[in-house]
């Protein structure tokens, strides 16, 4: 029977980080971490993208739970309800390190009842896939598999400029839910547009001013905060090349940001991935297809 409920984790620096749980939690499991067929069992770890939040997920997290897998969705500092950076620190080696934190609380390696024997399946979308490859590199001996939504380590830039003009592009907030709700649909033409906005409600919050603001910190997203694109693309490529596990690739073929010159270089690091294309997805893969992502993400974890 799946249950849910809210975690509160601590990160590496003090802040307040923010997830959902489902399925059996680490120490409530039959066999202390063991499933039974005697295989280790499995935490899936989901990592939103830059702007998202763990409700961008949909039902992903009940429908992998289902299956019998421990899943934990989080909201990045910064994003979501996870506190904000009083630094303004949200590079990507820091949010790797809130990660492993996340990692030691959820599927500690030592508790005294067998749960370093836990497997751990890192499943990113963008700005999560960037931070899930930095952390397999860190504990490859932790992550049993590893699965990319739509994002390699050279991107193409028109579509990087479109979501930071996105991110950054409504300072002052909107009037309303549904102002808030066509700026999205302009943003993701693609996407059939979803009357209801109670979803939407989750990634606004109103403020003092009676608008409604992205609840993400928007420091974040100015390029002057960025390193240099070839940094971040030396320090993806290398963590993309010392990765040894299982890992798949799951792409939107409408998506402006991974092309197949991207993956191509990806293969060229990574000969054993393994890539799954999703027809009618984006960016956005997970949200746009997320009936097929689950059932690709838990036939991976089943393998892997």
């Amino acid at each position: 029977m799946t249950r849910r409920h809210t975690l509160t984790l601590t990160g590496g620096d003090g802040l307040r980080l923010v997830a959902d749980e489902w399925g059996p939690a680490v120490g409530a499991a039959v066999g202390a971490g063991v499933g039974s067929a005697g295989r280790p069992q499995t935490t899936v770890i989901l990592l939103h993208g830059g702007g998202q939040t763990r409700h961008s997920w949909k039902t992903a997290g009940v429908v992998l739970a289902r299956s019998g897998l421990h899943v934990v969705a989080l909201d990045f500092r910064g994003h979501g309800d996870s506190d904000w950076s009083p630094t303004r620190t949200y590079g990507l080696e820091v949010l790797r390190d809130d990660v492993l934190a996340v990692i030691d609380q959820v599927a500690p390696v030592e508790s005294g009842q067998g749960h370093g024997g836990r497997r751990i399946v890192l499943v990113g979308a963008s700005l999560g896939g960037m931070t899930a490859l930095l952390v397999t590199e860190a504990v490859p001996e932790r992550i049993a598999g590893l699965v990319l939504v739509d994002i390699v380590t050279r991107l193409e830039p028109a579509g990087v400029a479109r979501i930071r003009d996105f991110m950054l592009g409504a300072p002052q907030g909107f009037g309303s839910l549904e102002e808030a709700a066509e700026a999205v649909a302009a943003y993701l033409p693609h996407r059939q547009r979803d009357t209801n906005l109670a979803g939407l409600r989750k990634n606004l919050r109103l403020r003092e001013d009676g608008r409604w603001h992205w609840h993400w910190d928007p420091e974040q997203f100015w390029r002057e905060r960025s390193p240099a694109p070839e940094v971040v693309v030396a320090m993806l490529d290398r963590a993309a090349a010392a990765v040894r596990c299982p890992t798949m690739l799951v792409h939107g073929r409408k998506s402006d940001i991974v092309s197949d010159e991207g993956i191509e270089h990806f293969r060229s690091l990574l000969e054993h991935v393994e890539i799954v294309r999703l027809d009618d997805a984006a960016h956005t893969a997970a949200a746009d297809d997320n009936d097929t992502f689950a059932e690709v993400v838990v036939e991976f974890c089943r393998r892997a």
